[in-house]
C-alpha cells in the first residue's frame, strides 16, 4: 500500500482517534514522523477498554503499526503501556518478536500519562514546543482502539462499533463493544442497570469527561460511561457555575502555588500558572498578566481542581473559560514559545492514579469490566459530527434500506474530514444535516 492509498482508506474507513477530541487518523501521517508512538496508558481512572482491546487482539494491532510504520517510513514503533497491564503486557510480549521494528515502553501509572505531550515526553524524553503538534517532535501518537480500527479499515472494514466502559453505580461494570450512535440508556441496561437513586452520567473519564444524559448516544470517541450519584463530588465539581468558582477563588485562594507545582503541562516546562491566574482574577484583572496568555496551553487534565487544592479551588474550570472567551475574541496562544526543560524536581512532582483514585473517591469503583461481545439494539442515530474538522454530509435519504458498513455520510473534498457508516442493517427513518437515524428491518 502506498503512502496515499493509506491516507485514502483511513479516511474513507471513518478511522479516528477513538478517544479525546477524535483527530482524523489519517490527517496524522507524516513521512517525517521518526516514531510512532502507541498509547496504551489508559489516562482517566476506571477505563478499562484499551489494554483489554490490546490483549484480545495483540496480532492485529502490531500488524497494523508495523504496516504503517513501513509506509511512512518511520524508523520504529513504540508500544506505552503502564507496567501493571499483566495480561496486555504478556500479550505484547508473546507476539512482539514477529515485529523487529517494534518494541514495548513500559510507563509508571501516573496521571495524565496517556496526554499524547506528556506520553512521548515519558517515552521520548523529546518536550514538543508549546503549540505544536507531535510531528513537530518526529513523533505519531495513535492509541489503541485507533490502531485496531486502522487494521480494519486496511481489510476492508469502516469503523461502525466502539468499545465503551461502563462503570459506577451499575450492578455488573462491562466493557461493551456497541453499533455506533446506539442510546447510552441501553449500555447502562446491558450492565445491569444502575444501582444508585438520582443518578448522573459522565461520557469518558471522571477528571476530563462530560455530564450528558441517558437519551445522548455513542459517537467514536465514547470511551466510558461512569454513573454516579449526584451527589458525588466529581459531579458537584462539573455542575458549578462559573461565577461561583470566580467568587470563591476571590474570597479564598491563598496563592499556595500548589496547582502549578502539580500541573501537569508546567511540570514538562510550558508557561501554564494556574496560581497566577487565580491571582489575576481575585484582583480584577491586576496582576502577572503575561500568565493569562501562557494558561492558553492548559491541557484541560483537571489536577489542579480535583487534586492539587487544598481549598476546592476551580483553576481549570476558570481557566477554560477564559480560553473560550479569548477564542471568541480572536486572541491566539503566543507562538514560538520554547519549554523550560530544567523545572525543579519534576519527577517527584507526578501524580499516582491509585492516589488519585482515592482522592476523587473513585476508590470502590475500580473493579473489573470485562469484555462483552455480541450487543445489539434495534435503533441507532448517527451522527455527522463525531471527530475535529468539517461534519459528514448526509449521503442517503429517509427510507433507504442499507447494511452495517453502508457509507450514509460523506467528508466534504478537500477538507479535515472522515466518512461516516451505518453500524447495523435497517432502514433509514430519518435524515437531517446533523444525524441518521436508521431502524433494525
Amino acid at each position: 500500500m502506498t503512502f496515499d492509498k493509506l491516507k485514502e482508506t483511513l479516511r474513507k474507513g471513518g478511522v479516528v482517534g477513538a478517544g479525546g477530541a477524535g483527530f482524523p487518523s489519517y490527517a496524522k501521517l507524516s513521512d517525517k514522523a521518526e516514531v510512532v508512538i502507541l498509547n496504551c496508558a489508559e489516562c482517566e481512572p476506571l477505563l478499562k477498554l484499551h489494554r483489554q482491546v490490546l490483549e484480545e487482539y495483540t496480532y492485529e494491532i502490531l500488524s497494523a503499526l508495523s504496516e504503517i510504520l513501513k509506509i511512512i517510513g518511520a524508523e520504529k514503533g513504540i508500544v506505552a503501556i503502564k507496567s501493571h497491564y499483566t495480561s496486555a503486557l504478556n500479550a505484547l510480549k508473546a507476539e512482539i518478536s514477529e515485529f523487529p521494528n517494534i518494541s514495548i515502553h513500559t510507563l509508571d501509572s501516573i496521571y495524565p500519562a496517556g496526554d499524547e505531550i506528556i506520553l512521548i515526553k515519558e517515552v521520548t524524553n523529546k518536550t514538543v514546543s508549546p503549540g505544536k503538534l507531535p510531528i513537530s517532535s518526529g513523533v505519531i501518537v495513535y492509541n489503541v482502539e485507533t490502531m485496531y480500527n486502522a487494521w480494519k479499515a486496511m481489510k476492508g472494514q469502516p469503523v461502525t462499533h466502539k468499545y465503551v466502559t461502563v462503570a459506577g453505580e451499575v450492578k455488573s461494570p462491562v466493557t461493551l463493544y456497541v453499533p455506533i450512535g446506539t442510546k447510552v440508556s441501553e449500555l447502562i441496561e446491558e450492565a445491569g442497570g444502575v444501582t444508585g437513586e438520582n443518578p448522573e452520567y459522565l461520557s469518558g473519564g471522571p477528571m476530563m469527561g462530560k455530564l450528558i444524559n441517558p437519551t445522548d448516544v455513542v459517537t467514536k470517541t465514547t470511551n466510558a460511561i461512569i454513573v454516579l450519584p449526584e451527589s458525588h463530588s466529581v459531579v458537584m465539581g462539573k455542575k458549578r457555575n462559573f461565577k461561583i468558582n470566580l467568587r470563591r477563588t476571590m474570597s479564598v485562594c491563598c496563592q499556595c502555588r500548589s496547582c502549578t507545582d502539580l500541573c501537569s503541562r508546567h511540570v514538562i516546562g510550558y508557561p501554564v500558572e494556574p496560581h497566577n491566574v487565580m491571582r489575576v482574577f481575585s484582583n480584577g484583572g491586576a496582576g502577572a498578566t503575561d500568565s493569562l496568555l501562557g494558561s492558553m496551553f492548559c491541557s484541560g487534565c483537571g489536577l489542579c481542581e480535583t487534586y492539587s487544592c487544598p481549598q476546592g479551588l476551580s483553576p481549570r474550570a476558570i481557566i477554560a473559560e477564559m480560553k473560550d472567551a479569548a477564542r471568541k475574541n480572536g486572541i491566539k496562544p503566543p507562538q514560538d514559545i520554547e519549554p523550560d526543560l530544567n523545572v525543579k524536581d519534576a519527577d517527584l512532582r507526578k501524580v499516582s492514579v491509585e492516589r488519585l483514585t482515592s482522592r476523587l473517591g473513585l476508590k470502590r469503583y475500580d473493579v473489573d469490566a470485562p469484555i462483552k461481545e455480541g450487543f445489539e439494539t434495534k435503533t441507532v442515530k448517527i451522527l455527522m459530527s463525531q471527530h475535529i474538522g468539517a461534519p459528514a454530509i448526509p449521503c442517503v435519504s429517509e427510507g433507504d434500506e442499507v447494511k452495517a458498513g453502508d457509507l450514509i455520510g460523506k467528508a466534504p473534498d478537500g477538507a479535515l474530514g472522515v466518512d461516516i457508516h451505518s453500524s447495523i442493517n435497517g432502514k433509514v427513518i430519518s435524515v437531517t444535516d446533523k444525524h441518521v437515524k436508521i431502524k433494525l428491518s
